[in-house]
């Protein structure tokens, strides 16, 4: 959700990102008086909150570019920016977030809370390697330090007889975890899960004891080592039915082992004033798959300042206005595809490979170009492969007529013991629906 106005720091973060990633695109200086930059949406979801805390961050800038870095407002300063990176999913967040860290980020070991925040920003870049490397870093660290107080997990009630860098150490753990849980590395994040449900973690209490279980709970599930039952029943008893965060995961396990409870979980997950742009894009995921793009539609209203919110929009109408490939609001639903085209090519030039899965979906369910889909998501699977993404696969490579593509999902899943109850009806799914756009369909992107 892109903000109404560029100030003149958002301007500064975008400059030192550029700086600071080697090999992006170099700027380009328009021509024309009358060219279009960008188009910034009216209805912003959120913009009130930015406004809201707008002098509080431009303080916090002003002291924390002076001569001697203050690490303390830096650390308060990049939070924030990740903060609204998330509610927002527009990357320039994670640049504003990125320039907080200017003074620390090209050192080889920095203070352990900016190493912590730094491998948090690279996880939301999708630089997995470097975010890995700044965990792996971090945890070999014998001390991270008292500033890391100032950094919590979710929930964090710790017990007061914890040290500060054990906390630190924690959110490191469980980063990591997390990061190997996307990389489809399921030994690996369970090895992450256990240390943390481990005595050496005890002392934080639930703050850290109750994301360990959730985590080896949703593993348990996605190796078949549980039961649906078995992994819902821990999850639910880690807190109340109308937490969002643990209503998705039992609603995204609910979607994995074809539950009828998924749609009721899914709807306490993203209710509220300000639900996360990450539980919206997985119930819309869940009504397309359930055949009712009007819902999916109504659900998205006002959200198509996020790029992957606009693209389920769009394929929501896409389906309502061919059902059967014919007519109905065919233009409504193909004025759509430029705007989506236009976001990808500029992610492209930034360098951003957040967007790989989306771009795959475009040609697959947009453009209609299975060749293309299947080229972007094998790309994506190549650092990229939670369920979603292994769907998309087998998906692209049978409407591509290239069913052997997909055997690297295949030999995934069995040695990761995957199970999902949604595969068997993947290669039923493959119905692309025409499109009347003359859109041209995207380049190839590596990792984008």
């Amino acid at each position: 959700m892109r903000p109404l106005f560029l100030t003149l720091s958002t301007l500064a973060a975008a400059w030192l990102l550029a700086q600071a990633l080697p090999g992006q695109a170099a700027p380009r200086v328009p021509t024309d008086d009358h060219e279009v930059i960008e188009r910034l949406p009216a209805r912003l979801p959120g913009v009130a909150a930015r406004r809201a805390g707008a002098s509080q961050r431009q303080a916090l800038r002003t002291q924390a570019t002076q001569a001697q870095p203050n690490l303390s407002l830096a650390l308060t300063l990049a939070r924030q920016a990740i903060d609204q990176a998330r509610r927002s999913g527009d990357p320039r967040d994670w640049g504003q977030a990125q320039a907080a860290l200017a003074p620390w980020w090209a050192d080889a070991q920095p203070p352990g809370p900016v190493r912590l925040l730094r491998a948090t920003i690279r996880q939301g870049q999708h630089d997995f390697t470097a975010a890995l490397a700044d965990l792996d870093g971090l945890l070999a660290e014998p001390d991270t330090g008292a500033a890391s107080s100032r950094l919590s997990l979710r929930r964090a009630d710790y017990s007061q007889a914890a040290s500060p860098g054990l906390a630190l150490r924690a959110q490191a753990e469980l980063t990591r975890a997390s990061i190997h849980q996307v990389q489809g590395r399921y030994a690996e994040a369970r090895a992450g899960c256990e240390r943390l449900a481990g005595a050496d973690y005890a002392a934080l209490g639930a703050g850290v004891q109750a994301p360990a279980r959730a985590c080896l709970a949703e593993l348990g599930q996605l190796q078949g080592r549980l039961t649906a039952r078995q992994a819902d029943s821990t999850l639910a008893a880690l807190g109340s039915a109308d937490d969002p965060w643990l209503a998705l995961l039992r609603a995204e396990l609910a979607e994995r082992s074809g539950s009828r409870q998924a749609d009721a979980l899914f709807r306490a997950a993203t209710a509220g004033n300000a639900p996360g742009l990450y539980a919206l894009a997985a119930y819309a995921d869940w009504l397309l798959d359930q055949q009712r793009p009007a819902e999916a539609e109504r659900l998205l209203l006002g959200y198509d300042a996020a790029d992957a919110l606009l693209l389920r929009t769009a394929i929501a109408r896409h389906r309502l206005a061919h059902p059967s490939s014919t007519g109905g609001r065919a233009a409504e639903a193909d004025a759509l595809i430029p705007q989506l085209q236009a976001r990808f090519d500029a992610a492209l030039a930034r360098g951003d490979r957040s967007h790989a899965r989306e771009q795959a979906r475009f040609a697959l369910d947009l453009l209609g170009d299975a060749p293309q889909a299947l080229a972007l998501a094998q790309s994506n699977w190549a650092w990229q492969r939670e369920p979603a993404d292994a769907l998309l696969l087998l998906r692209a490579a049978a409407a591509a007529g290239q069913p052997e593509a997909g055997e690297p999902v295949r030999r995934w899943a069995r040695e990761q013991g995957f199970v999902d109850a949604r595969w068997p009806a993947a290669k039923q799914r493959l119905t692309i629906p025409a499109t009347t756009s003359a859109t041209t369909p995207p380049a190839s992107r590596s990792r984008s």
